[in-house]
């Protein structure tokens, strides 16, 4: 990757990451959970947020994470396997969101200009990045989903891959598996997200 190329793929990480992961802590602090706020991860400040390894990974092969926000469903109003599926939701979904207005605004700039290749790496980087965090192994998002999602007798079942989460990670990205997973599904909503915007647009 040129240097010109970090210019614009850097700032849309940041971006990312740090809209990821503010929006785990804003709904957990919304369901009564003081932790996101007590850690100081109420804030759109990417130093609050960026794990140095997952920042890297997604530099150099485009799957990544950033420091996970830590919440305490115990703090939850109403049921908390229920607030602990939305929490883990929260990051995703925002990021989907992000996605759509990188489409927006690839539809609004002049072609080839700045704003315009930041806008076409922030809908890439932000839908991998939702995507990625779906992947049910600990300790990524998709794993507490799966919590959210399962009877509580099952839950044993999912904290015992905590231990190998990361290694299984590393060998998925490594062997490329989440590569050949996650592209083609990435390009089929990249491609929806590129006609909403020529929809909400006009162009």
């Amino acid at each position: 990757m040129s240097v010109t190329q970090l210019t614009y793929y850097i700032p849309a990480i940041l971006i990312a990451l740090t809209i990821h992961e503010f929006s785990h802590g804003l709904v957990a602090h919304t369901l009564g959970d003081p932790t996101p706020k007590n850690q100081g991860r109420l804030t759109l400040n990417p130093l609050a947020h960026l794990d140095p390894l997952g920042t890297l990974m997604l530099i150099v092969a485009r799957f990544g994470w950033a420091k996970p926000v830590q919440v305490n469903p115990f703090n939850f109003r109403g049921n908390r396997q229920f607030g602990l599926l939305l929490v883990s939701l929260a990051g995703p979904v925002s990021n989907l969101v992000v996605a759509l207005l990188g489409g927006i605004l690839y539809n609004l700039v002049e072609v080839y200009s700045y704003v315009w290749y930041f806008a076409i790496s922030s809908i890439s980087i932000n839908v991998y990045l939702a995507l990625f965090n779906l992947l049910p192994i600990p300790p990524l998002d998709g794993s507490k989903i799966l919590l959210g999602l399962l009877p509580r007798r099952l839950h044993e079942y999912v904290y015992k891959l905590e231990a190998y989460g990361p290694f299984i990670l590393i060998i998925l990205i490594v062997s490329n598996i989440t590569g050949k997973v996650l592209v083609p599904i990435a390009q089929v909503i990249i491609m929806v997200i590129a006609q909403i915007g020529v929809l909400i647009t006009g162009s």
